[in-house]
């Protein structure tokens, strides 16, 4: 596959996960060249995205729609080969976080001896205890809510340690392409090699379900694993916030 469609592929699987989770929630919206998803009393997906390069003339648009829904999130694909970030950083925009977009091609399983139980989020309870330590790894709320209305939208797993619950998962699949998100260990969990496991499960699920690439967006805390499990770098992703 070439790097321009493993591109595409990585935002498809991304912005449909947005629009998936939010339209049972009533929380998509497309306007002309914009999609927004914004969900109440969630810090996520509301994000507010385009798939073609943007011209100064429509920041208009983009800002109006912004304080119409307040606490949107723009990101911004660095793949046009043009200056148009620009346009953000001159509107009253700041950078809240930059990721790398990256993929991998799968082919065989990877052995695990697991220290670690994976339970598929399919009911009220563990949909709470999910919701409630999600931000303790990321600085945003997913609402128990948003998991609840979406069972069957995408895989929510809870990773539990010694009866613990101490992490997260979520796997959404696009045709054979497999978005690994939400990757997270709390924090007094961290730096005994969990993420990478959550990451070969991870991985495994998507070689059962005979996909041919995984696909995530890294932050710069994630990134160095995914790099050392065989992850090549795609483009950056700027994440914008109006100031």
């Amino acid at each position: 596959m070439t790097t321009i469609n493993l591109i595409k592929d990585n935002i498809d699987n991304l912005t449909t996960l947005w629009k998936t989770v939010a339209t049972p929630l009533l929380s998509y919206h497309k306007i002309d060249f914009l999609e927004f998803s914004q969900i109440k009393n969630s810090g996520w997906p509301n994000r507010l995205w385009f798939r073609e390069d943007i011209k100064e003339e429509d920041m208009s648009q983009i800002l109006e729609t912004i304080h119409q829904n307040q606490g949107l999130v723009v990101p911004y694909w660095d793949i046009f080969g043009s200056n148009s970030k620009e346009i953000f950083e001159k509107n009253g925009f700041n950078v809240r976080i930059q990721l790398v977009a990256m993929a991998l091609k799968l082919e065989e399983k990877f052995p695990v001896q697991n220290n670690l139980t994976f339970k598929r989020v399919l009911n009220e309870e563990d949909a709470k205890t999910w919701s409630d330590i999600y931000p303790l790894s990321f600085s945003y709320v997913i609402s128990k809510e948003t998991l609840v209305a979406n069972y069957e939208n995408a895989k929510f797993y809870l990773v539990h340690f010694e009866g613990k619950p101490i992490g997260t998962l979520t796997l959404f699949q696009t045709d054979t392409i497999m978005g690994i998100h939400g990757v997270g260990v709390i924090p007094e969990m961290r730096k005994r090699g969990f993420a990478e496991k959550i990451m070969k499960f991870a991985l495994n699920e998507a070689i059962d379900a005979d996909c041919e690439y995984a696909q995530l967006q890294a932050s710069s805390l994630g990134k160095g694993i995914y790099t050392r499990l065989g992850f090549e770098e795609l483009f950056t992703i700027t994440n914008y916030q109006l100031a």
